[in-house]
């Protein structure tokens, strides 16, 4: 049986710690990937210590430029006891992160899915946010627009009060309006948490009510951000 495996990345350039040995000895016998970017794929391999020439392994990318008919084709590959790996570009893969896609195909054809332990962003936002662990929701990328991105923050921010954590990302060098909206749109007594270059050298997480970070605006362009709204965990 044809295996795929869930290979998780680092978040930032310098957290190959966060990378278990274990995974490691998985990828180094893996010669196909599924991948979003190439290049990205390739320099990171090479951090892990992958020694293999790039001549005699298969990079298949799956992004948002993939056909449908490509993606589909790649699934030719999954024969016999062929181990393949799906990358993210950061992080685990299939969340918040196109694999998904082929993940599901998988199970269609009864390939054996393999999830490796590694880094999530949304996950070890949420741990060290002090919200509620019990009840969440991720919602990815919110709206980009108006009036549709405000009232989208005001539902999370309904939704917060009742005790669920909202959890939501943005592209980063749009992070610091996002915050100037959340402000304007959510309760001041709600809480944002705001995880920034998380296992990172410059990491910073850190809870507040909405009204006291109008009173203190942080600055974050360029850096990869979780956002989190959510009432103190009880």
């Amino acid at each position: 049986m044809a295996s795929l495996y869930l290979i998780p990345t680092i978040l930032s350039e310098d957290a190959l710690h966060t990378i278990p040995q274990y995974v490691h000895e998985i990828t180094l016998r893996i010669r196909i990937f599924i991948v979003e970017d190439e290049r990205t794929a390739r320099r990171y391999l090479r951090k892990t210590g992958y020694s293999v020439s790039f001549d005699d392994v298969t990079l298949l990318p799956l992004n948002v430029n993939t056909a449908p008919e490509e993606i589909s084709g790649y699934m030719q590959y999954f024969s016999g006891d062929t181990e393949i790996g799906l990358m993210s570009e950061a992080g685990v893969p299939a969340v918040a992160d196109p694999g998904s896609i082929i993940v599901n195909k998988c199970h269609t054809i009864g390939t054996r899915v393999v999830p490796l332990v590694g880094p999530s962003s949304i996950l070890l936002a949420l741990m060290a946010s002090g919200m509620n662990g019990q009840r969440f929701a991720f919602h990815g990328y919110i709206p980009l627009k108006n009036p549709e991105r405000k009232n989208q923050l005001q539902a999370m921010d309904i939704a917060a009060k009742k005790g669920e954590t909202q959890i939501f990302i943005e592209t980063p060098y749009r992070n610091n309006q996002l915050i100037q909206e959340i402000i304007s749109s959510c309760h001041g007594d709600t809480l944002l948490c705001i995880a920034t270059d998380i296992t990172g050298t410059h990491e910073k997480i850190k809870t507040l009510p909405v009204s006291a970070w109008k009173k203190n605006m942080p600055q974050l362009d360029k850096t990869p951000t979780v956002f989190l709204l959510g009432t103190a965990s009880k």
